[in-house]
């Protein structure tokens, strides 16, 4: 009997320990995007879609969770009043591992209000491969079309 306890508290304890939530934090800066494909919808005045793609370098981030640089794919949404958006982000670890987000946010059309997202990290490669995550970010809009995001949250490694 005190063999299965002893096999059944180490099983708990170790398997609780795998799937500990670990932290994100991360501060990005993103260059201003280097494609962008505008279309005016047409229904209303200064309604718009459009398709983004741009890179971001970390400029902060955990020694636990070293991300480096990241390369976003994203649909906008824009109109008067702001922008909705959602969209991919592939990350570069700093050991070379790669993570996988999506994301959806918005952003006022004032600039000098911060925007904000919301994100689930989907998978990666090498030790995070099959991992989960979620978290949000906050950013603010720079006079030269980039812009700076500090991102936040949690992840379990797939491994």
């Amino acid at each position: 009997m005190r063999k299965s306890v002893l096999v059944v508290c180490s099983v708990l304890l170790f398997g609780s320990a795998l799937l500990a939530q670990n932290k994100i934090d991360t501060k990005w800066h993103c260059s201003k995007e280097a494609a962008l494909q505008k279309m005016d919808v047409g229904d209303m005045a200064e309604h718009s879609y459009a398709l983004a793609q741009g890179t971001c370098s970390a400029t902060a981030a955990d020694k636990d969770f070293e991300e480096k640089s990241g390369a976003f794919t994203e649909f906008r949404d824009l109109k008067k009043t702001g922008m909705t958006n959602h969209g991919r982000f592939l990350v570069t670890m700093g050991n070379g591992d790669k993570v996988y987000y999506n994301y959806s946010g918005s952003a006022p059309a004032d600039t000098k209000k911060p925007a904000s997202n919301k994100w689930t990290l989907d998978s990666g490669t090498g030790k995070l491969k099959g991992g989960k995550g979620s978290g949000a970010c906050s950013g603010m809009m720079n006079a030269d079309g980039s812009s700076d995001w500090h991102c936040t949250g949690t992840y379990t490694s797939g491994k």
